[in-house]
């Protein structure tokens, strides 16, 4: 299964404290496939920096760096679907990497849902507990 994590949900579960660090376990584990383009892994540094601090995001990018059930994607296609365009570059990730998935809390991404072509499978960290069974 290859999915899309929002960047809110990654950032809800890096600290080994957190109720969601069982997403970055599974991870580790390698029960899914992440798929993330450089712009992705850009929003994740910017974004964990600033709530975090930096060697938190340098961490975790090194994590993802490193683990071999990471898909780095480049899109080639721009598809502008979302009122959003930060949240673009999940869309058009997701499109170009052929994800099951995207896992987020934003519900900018409901639009995606509404959608005939291309599909869109947008679900919560809940839903996607659920998939995993954990």
């Amino acid at each position: 299964m290859r999915i899309l994590l929002d960047t809110n949900i990654l950032l809800i579960s890096i600290s080994a404290r957190s109720p969601h660090h069982w997403v970055i376990n599974k991870l580790v584990e390698g029960l899914f496939e992440l798929a993330v383009s450089n712009e992705i892994l850009l929003e994740y540094f910017e974004i964990i920096e600033q709530k975090m601090d930096s060697l938190s995001a340098e961490f975790t990018l090194d994590l993802l760096d490193n683990l071999p059930n990471v898909v780095h994607i480049e899109p080639k296609f721009k598809w502008p679907l979302l009122v959003d365009e930060e949240d673009e570059k999940f869309s058009n990730c997701y499109l170009a990497s052929n994800a099951n998935y995207i896992v987020t809390h934003d519900k900018g991404f409901r639009l995606l849902r509404k959608i005939d072509f291309p599909k869109f499978q947008i679900i919560s960290l809940k839903e996607f507990k659920e998939i995993l069974s954990v």
